[in-house]
């Protein structure tokens, strides 16, 4: 399977030296990252500041078409870029993985491509008329996550193409090559230096957090990176968007059926193996459904195969990296230490190869583990017994992350009610993480702020200017 990406990796690799990346899977070298530094950098930032006036002063619609002829591109390119992903970053071709991740780039190109953020007449009447433009900031420096690399690298790159800006992106150390991959696609359809990624170390990303000349951070990433971001964007006043952790709750209701939700409650918290922010971290369920919810969930994980993801059977893949795969077991097995219990999973084989981390439901935990206060960002999921929705409700607001949450009944107007009552970004209706891209996505409290989608997220790449007479 590796000669479907050779092409690509040759394009993207340097001459001599880079950093070797390999397969959390088998251990295998997949290829060698460059590694630039802050001169690098900068001058990534001085091309993309130079290029950004001409592709600014093109029509709407010919940002349009360029982004049309990005996906265009990502499209005749899909099987080497999933296969690149996959080897990579771990996750499997099949599934809500690889394949689906170069897909929702191109479903992401071609929406942004299709939004029409237009002027707004404020009034106009015998006082005087007003109206609110959007101009372009300038530079978007995008900073993402080694989780999904290549679909939140769009969610940053395709908006701020679209409202004129150029784009400095760097990827995650984990995964340079997905990004790089990706954005030598996006360029053989777009212009010349609208688009630059700068692979590098940590050096790199505080670089730009604070560079002079990036009028803006989009960045996807843990809570305590993003306050490292804030601060170090501060001396410049940069606009920022910031999308963090998330220790998402689901609630189930006494109404629901535990056989008809079961799947889909299974891959709200385990899709990308447990990988994903908006993924549900904790679950609450009323006493009366606890067993055969319980019982249900397991009978589907039994059945999701794990393994290697070039094999096309399988749906769940490896941790991507020694680091989480220790958080994940740490948090386990203080959970099997408490008491709680294990109904599968949590027995890891630490001497096998891979990072890979078995599927894990634990029952019968208190409110209070760090399995449940903490975000696991993996494949085991704390399910924890209710008897009081108020104190369900209570559990869910208690935490300081608020990216998503979802609520599950045969009652989606009871649902409604319920969910009106969760301190979220998003709150999903009988599913889990469904993110939209016509739909604002952001998370709340210490989950971020700023929202990212649709038309108000091409409002978050912009800068307001009213012109009033």
């Amino acid at each position: 399977m590796a000669v479907q990406i050779d092409e690509l990796l040759e394009r993207i690799q340097p001459a001599d030296g880079g950093r070797e990346i390999y397969d959390p899977a088998t251990g295998e070298l997949v290829g060698r990252a460059p590694e630039a530094g802050a001169e690098d950098l900068d001058r990534a930032v001085a091309r993309a500041k130079a290029a950004q006036p001409g592709w600014a002063a093109r029509s709407d619609e010919e940002r349009s078409r360029a982004l049309h002829a990005a996906a265009d591109a990502v499209e005749a390119h899909a099987e080497q870029l999933a296969h690149l992903l996959s080897r990579e970053q771990g996750k499997p071709l099949n599934g809500p993985n690889a394949r689906f991740e170069v897909g929702a780039c191109v479903a992401w190109l071609r929406a942004t491509a299709e939004f029409r953020l237009e002027p707004e007449l404020l009034f106009d009447d015998d006082s005087g008329r007003a109206v609110l433009h959007w101009r372009p900031l300038g530079v978007v420096g995008a900073i993402g996550p080694w989780n999904w690399p290549m679909m939140i690298s769009v969610w940053q790159i395709a908006p701020s193409l679209r409202q004129g800006n150029t784009v400095v992106i760097k990827p995650s150390g984990y995964t340079p090559l997905s990004v790089l991959g990706l954005v030598e696609v996006l360029n053989s359809a777009l212009p010349g230096d609208v688009l630059i990624a700068v692979p590098g170390r940590g050096d790199v990303g505080d670089r730009l957090s604070r560079h002079p000349d990036v009028a803006k951070i989009m960045f996807t990433g843990s809570t305590q990176t993003g306050k490292s971001i804030i601060k170090a964007a501060a001396d410049t006043v940069k606009r920022l968007t910031m999308e963090l952790g998330g220790n998402d709750a689901g609630i189930v209701l006494d109404d629901a059926d535990p056989q008809a939700i079961a799947e889909d409650l299974f891959w709200g918290a385990f899709i990308n193996t447990g990988q994903t922010c908006a993924a549900m971290k904790r679950l609450y369920v009323p006493a009366a459904l606890y067993d055969q919810v319980c019982d249900a969930l397991v009978e589907v994980a039994k059945n999701m195969p794990m393994g290697v993801g070039l094999e096309e059977q399988n749906v769940l893949g490896p941790l991507q990296n020694k680091a989480q795969w220790e958080v994940v077991d740490r948090l386990v097995s203080a959970a099997k230490d408490s008491g709680a219990r294990v109904l599968i999973g949590g027995d890891p084989d630490p001497e096998a190869p891979g990072y890979f981390y078995p599927t894990t439901l634990v029952a019968d935990i208190d409110p209070q583990n760090p399995l449940v206060t903490e975000e696991q960002f993996g494949p085991a999921l704390p399910i924890i017994k209710y008897t009081d929705l108020d104190q369900a409700v209570e559990w869910a607001n208690s935490l300081n992350e608020a990216l998503g949450s979802s609520v599950w009944s045969a009652d989606p107007d009871r649902a409604e009610q319920v969910a009106a009552r969760l301190v979220a970004g998003t709150t999903w209706i009988n599913k889990h993480g469904a993110v939209d891209p016509r739909m604002p996505f952001g998370g709340a409290r210490e989950s971020g702020f700023g929202v990212e989608f649709g038309v108000e997220g091409l409002k978050e790449v912009s800068q307001p200017h009213v012109i009033s007479r």
